[in-house]
């Protein structure tokens, strides 16, 4: 059985689901790929006590405070491939970025292979169905844009204003890529 709520954010209305014991999914409001995967119909529960601790973990972030992804129990779903991806966003610390290609060449070294596509990574980071907690928000194109993100760009951009990220050079793409 599936279960959602909502959480007001500085970024907008945010949606999270639970299998009752983990958190499974958080899409912000008309996010790309919102619920993809997931059945078409969730009960709601505010109560339960992953929505409570997840609802006081955005509480902290978004008062600029940096709660640690380990006090939530986190399970997106996933083939092996993206799994790898999202534990690897999980590493990245806060009001840091790292791009597409530095993911790719360790991804590629944890599966042992020579080189591994960075499209084929943002396919991964796109699908991240656990937006802000798992920060698919720090990661940039090699070349500095603030490319893909399937919650937006411009939400993309406050994420990383409240985390202080460095954003001189950083730029905004012409056309947007968010998978």
């Amino acid at each position: 059985m599936f279960y959602q709520t909502t959480y007001s954010s500085p970024v907008g209305r945010l949606t999270l689901a639970s299998d009752g014991e983990s958190l499974t999914g958080l899409w912000l409001e008309n996010q790309k790929y919102f619920a993809e995967n997931f059945p078409e119909t969730w009960n709601s529960n505010h109560h339960l006590s992953v929505f409570k601790a997840t609802k006081k973990w955005l509480d902290d972030y978004f008062d600029g405070e940096q709660p640690a992804i380990t006090e939530l129990p986190l399970a997106p779903k996933g083939s092996e491939f993206r799994q790898a991806v999202w534990r690897l966003l999980q590493e990245i610390p806060y009001g840091q970025i790292i791009t597409y290609g530095e993911i790719a060449k360790k991804i590629a070294a944890e599966m042992g292979r020579a080189s591994m596509s960075s499209q084929a990574v943002g396919g991964a980071v796109g699908h991240n169905p656990i937006s802000i907690i798992i920060p698919c928000h720090r990661v940039v194109g090699s070349n500095g844009s603030l490319t893909g993100y399937a919650g937006g760009l411009a939400n993309k951009i406050k994420l990383l204003t409240l985390e202080t990220v460095e954003m001189t050079d950083l730029y905004l793409p012409q056309h947007s890529t968010a998978r």
